[in-house]
């Protein structure tokens, strides 16, 4: 059963010593990104980022990246679809950065998927600022059926680093919706998700708040406030 979203603030900010520390503790989508100056090659470098992080210690990616920036020229979209094969396994193999080739071609293929949406939309970036809120969870099923390894909490991840609304289904939301019947069964089925949908789309109606305060709200108010 779907809790007003009072109820789940009255009791986050028990958890977290009162609404100003709680307050103090959430991150609007602006604090991550803006999508008014994005531009395609910054899709692409945030999807990479985001995989390769994935499963690895963010840190040494981090660290990583400004040689990343330079061995794939920006992230030009044009330039990486240009590439030979034999050339992908090259910087495949460049010790400054990670070298994991399947990771490395999802560049490649991830660039064609940003492509193809600039033929139809005239740019990614146009096609991913029309895409409508209020279905955050097909704009994940889009990637993950287009994209590369741009599944499960990936694809989300880097659209919050660009600055897009998103709600995270980390392990405390995610218990938090099972708990209290929002969805059953796996949370990654079309059926799930359209029902955590309909609930944050009711959150946001309620309180106002962005979708990123609302799943970070949840998260505060059970659990053990594991990253979101």
């Amino acid at each position: 059963m779907r809790e007003p979203f009072a109820k789940i603030w009255a009791r986050a900010s028990d958890r977290k010593g009162g609404d100003a520390a709680l307050e103090s503790l959430l991150r609007p989508p602006a604090h991550y990104g803006s999508l008014d100056t994005l531009t395609d090659d910054r899709l692409l470098a945030a999807f990479t980022r985001q995989i390769f992080q994935s499963g690895f210690v963010w840190r040494v990616v981090e660290n990583k990246w400004p040689d990343f920036e330079a061995l794939f020229f920006g992230f030009d979209i044009e330039k990486m679809l240009l590439l030979p094969d034999e050339m992908w396994e090259q910087k495949a193999q460049d010790p400054r950065i990670i070298r994991n080739l399947s990771k490395v071609m999802t560049i490649r293929e991830n660039a064609q998927m940003l492509a193809d949406l600039a033929d139809k939309h005239g740019s990614a970036v146009a096609w991913l600022k029309a895409w409508p809120s209020s279905d955050l969870v097909g704009l994940w099923q889009y990637l993950k059926r287009h994209g590369k390894r741009l599944g499960g909490n990936t694809g989300p991840y880097a659209l919050r680093r660009l600055g897009v609304d998103c709600f995270m289904l980390s392990q405390d939301v995610e218990q938090y919706l099972k708990h209290t019947a929002i969805f059953d069964g796996g949370v990654t089925s079309q059926k799930s998700q359209q029902a955590i949908q309909a609930a944050f789309n009711a959150w946001q109606q309620e309180s106002g708040r962005s979708f990123n305060e609302i799943s970070q709200t949840i998260a505060y108010s059970v659990g053990d406030n594991l990253a979101n």
